[in-house]
This record gives C-alpha cells, structure tokens and sequence, in this order.
C-alpha cells in the first residue's frame, strides 16, 4: 500500500499526487493507492494516517510525502516501521509555518484554511531529531526548492537513499521523470523492471 500525504494547503488535486494516482491505476494497483485530504490540524492529518494503514503490514507499506506530508511520513516511519519516499519534505516545520498562523485559502480551492497557534505545538510533538534505519527512506530534494532549503533535507536524512534534483521548484515539476524509481522503492512490480 503507498499513502500519499500532501503538503501545506494542499489536497489530493495536487500534480504529484494526481501523477502517482494515474500511474498506480496504470499499473491496475489503485485499491492499493489513498490520498486523503489532510485537516489543518498535524495531530488530525496524523490521527487520519494512522487511522488509514492500521492493521496494514509495515513491510507492505510506504508512506510518500510532499513538503508538511513529508515531515508526517518521517513520523510515520519512524512509528511505524514503514518505508518513506520524502519529495522536498519540510524538515523544520514548527519554524517555518510560524508566519501562516491564520485563515487563508486552500491551493486547489477557495475553501478557507485556518492554520492555528496551537498547530505549531502540534508540530514540535512530531519532530524526529534524527532518523533510524536509513535504509527506509528515500529523499528526492530540489535545488531550486524557492521554498525550503534542501540542504537541510539532504542533512536531515544522512545515510537515506538521496537523489539532488539541479534547479527545478518546490512543487518538483519533474517528479513524474522519478516516479518509476519511486514506486520501485515502495516495491510495486513494474513491467519490464526487477523490484528492487
């Protein structure tokens, strides 16, 4: 099963995970594909993860996420036992959303979104100093991320399987270039490529 957690007033409707969603059709695995839409609330957008891979085997699992998703699925990982592919992930989120405390809009959508003081406490309880079994995670970092700084993602995950993207953005124009590699390391069967 691959779960796919958005980013920071994101939704399911964003390009890299409606580029995953295809590809899993594709390949006739879209029962083993979900992209929920995450609450505003990180200890809710937590709760609503757990909640879909409970009782699902950690060895049969890979949680994917997208900037605030990728902090999410490090958690995840690390509670979990599951592997994690990790797209610009934010890596010091209490820090960097300070500012968007308040109501704005959704990307996707005119749905208000409020991000409220208390989400930053939320956000600390989350943190994970220092990943374990590196083995599990795999980094794709942009240079031209005009967002986060991917220095600190390439830090952040020492010994993990990294792959430095020259220029590109923080939505990561180029990710369906990747997605093959990616899927493989979640360990989906490809056609005409051995799992590795």
């Amino acid at each position: 099963m691959i779960l796919y957690l958005h980013g920071f007033r994101s939704s399911p409707q964003s390009f890299k995970a409606r580029v995953m969603g295809q590809r899993m059709a594709e390949l006739g695995l879209q029962d083993q594909y979900a992209c929920p839409q995450l609450p505003a609330s990180p200890a809710g957008a937590i709760a609503l993860a757990g909640a879909l891979v409970a009782g699902v085997d950690p060895a049969a699992l890979t949680v994917v996420g997208s900037s605030l998703g990728g902090y999410y699925a490090t958690w995840l990982a690390e509670h979990t036992g599951c592997r994690a592919v990790l797209v610009n992930p934010a890596v010091k989120p209490p820090r960097d959303l300070e500012s968007y405390v308040g109501v704005t809009t959704q990307y996707h959508s005119d749905e208000p979104f409020e991000f409220k003081r208390e989400y930053i406490a939320e956000l600390l309880a989350l943190a994970v100093p220092a990943i374990t079994r590196p083995e599990r995670y795999f980094l794709l970092a942009a240079t031209g991320d005009e967002v986060l700084d991917w220095r600190e993602m390439v830090a952040h995950y020492p010994g993990a399987r990294q792959t430095v993207i020259e220029g590109s953005d923080h939505g990561m124009a180029e990710f369906a270039d990747h997605l093959d590699e990616v899927l493989a390391f979640c360990g989906v069967d490809l056609p005409g490529k051995a799992v590795r």
